[in-house]
């Protein structure tokens, strides 16, 4: 009796079970969940709906040791609660789970060591690749996918002076862009609201565009005018209150924010304290939220398509998994400006 069950619950006894409900071989069974880019579609839905019919999963272990393969990725973002690193994960996601890879996520909090942590844990798993947010990790980390060999990508930034593989955009140049618009409108007198600048390379590099804009403008932005926050709502609102209810040519007529989040939060403020852009002065946000062109006033930004910038990030990585490439290839994504009506001629 031990034997019967032994043999009922062994995996090759169910593979062959899996493989007669589909009516194909065992080999194919097994290249669906291993290599599923050599299957056809119509086949593999056959397959998996067999197995699924059956209970059967497959021995991601045993996989593994017979074929020396994971099917696991990686990804490290610094936070959860922002909706672009959504649409990146999701853009992952789809392009790992059609290539049979799962995607293991993980979350820094913008704490280097605790990114470094997590790409240890991942390493230990097996993962075959990782992609990661900014260039601002330990070097330990880089070193560790060096030494193992790791094909790994820099998310949603882009240098062309970087030695990592980059997919993204243009930080400081974004920013750069958005300034050069409301300098174009007239305005002279600027203030940023900005989220924290430790651990975070592309707020760094933003705050570098704005900079840079002004100085080619013979403009400058004064250290009482830059506040740095959480990237919250009240942050934003409270920032715009200190801001604004300075007399004078202390006020600021342009206001250049971090993030979308920081900058809505500003315009609530705006309308607690009877202002409106852009008649009283102008505001700007970045990432094109999905609430940023249905709130009032509508609000100028950049979009960024960050579902972009998760796909061509796993296709990069599988790219080399599966020895096309041996090196991910850098990719920019160009941020488009939108604007709206927060932004306007200086009154």
């Amino acid at each position: 009796m031990t034997g019967k069950r032994t043999r009922e619950g062994s995996g090759r006894v169910k593979l062959e079970a899996v493989a007669s409900a589909a009516k194909v071989s065992t080999a194919t069974v097994s290249r669906v969940f291993n290599e599923p880019d050599k299957v056809s579609e119509a086949i593999r839905e056959r397959v998996k709906e067999a197995a699924r019919a059956l209970n059967w999963i497959p021995n991601a272990a045993g996989r593994a040791l017979a074929s020396s393969r994971t099917h696991i990725a990686g990804a490290i973002i610094p936070t959860l609660d922002n909706e672009i690193f959504a649409h990146q994960i999701g853009g992952m996601q789809a392009v790992f789970s059609n290539a049979g890879f799962t995607l293991f996520l993980g979350c820094s909090n913008y704490d280097p060591l605790e990114g470094l942590r997590q790409a240890e844990a991942m390493l230990a798993r097996g993962v075959e690749a990782i992609a990661l947010v900014g260039e601002n990790h330990p070097e330990e980390l880089f070193a560790a996918l060096k030494a193992r060999d790791i094909p790994y990508v820099v998310t949603y930034s882009y240098s062309k002076l970087s030695e990592h593989p980059c997919i993204g955009f243009d930080n400081r140049a974004a920013f750069a862009r958005i300034t050069d618009h409301l300098l174009s409108l007239g305005h002279r007198r600027f203030a940023g609201i900005f989220q924290p600048v430790a651990n975070n390379d592309r707020v760094a590099a933003r705050l570098a565009g704005v900079r840079e804009a002004l100085a080619v403008a013979d403009r400058q932005m004064p250290d009482e005018n830059l506040l740095i926050g959480p990237s919250t709502l009240e942050f934003g609102a409270e920032s715009f209150s200190r801001l604004m209810t300075r007399e004078g040519e202390a006020r600021p007529t342009a206001i250049v924010c971090g993030n979308d989040n920081i900058a809505l939060g500003a315009l609530m403020a705006a309308n607690a304290l009877g202002l409106k852009a852009p008649t009283g002065f102008s505001i700007t946000g970045f990432d094109d939220l999905a609430i940023s062109s249905r709130f009032t006033p509508r609000l100028t930004t950049m979009k960024v398509d960050n579902q972009a910038i998760g796909t061509l990030a796993a296709s990069e990585l599988l790219a080399v998994v599966a020895g096309h490439k041996t090196r991910p290839q850098s990719k920019e994504i160009v941020p488009v400006l939108q604007v709206r009506d927060s932004s306007g001629p200086l009154a």
